[in-house]
């Protein structure tokens, strides 16, 4: 209902996204906020800039033919000053984090899995 009169509310750890005319216009912090709609302003949507955790699992092969099942938990959040790139340029986050473990390109900079293959030979 405050929307109605042009009002909004931002709760803490929370940005919304304003647009005018359909058109991105600014990142709202928390607080209150007036957003008149007679004039084109509205809210296209909110972010949340808490850390989340995302659960990826991959089984690997190591040189002696043994597949062992690795567990990465990831935290990640969206910056504040970023916040308009990850509302318009993010589509799914949590599968584009899955695509870049399972490529490979996570996997090749940790140091600790050439420890493991070591010690599994």
């Amino acid at each position: 209902m405050g929307q109605a009169f042009g009002c909004i509310q931002v709760d803490q750890s929370t940005v919304a996204i304003k647009e005018n005319f359909g058109k991105y216009d600014d990142v709202l912090g928390p607080g209150f906020h007036f957003m008149p709609w007679c004039f084109g302003s509205q809210l296209a949507g909110y972010i949340s800039l808490r850390v989340q955790q995302l659960d990826v699992t991959r089984e690997s092969k190591t040189k002696d033919n043994v597949f062992v099942t690795l567990v990465a938990s990831i935290q990640y959040r969206a910056l504040a000053d970023k916040a308009a790139d990850a509302f318009y340029k993010l589509s799914n986050t949590k599968e584009q984090i899955q695509a870049y473990v399972f490529d490979g390109q996570l996997f090749q900079h940790w140091s600790w899995i050439k420890f493991l293959n070591r010690k599994l030979r």
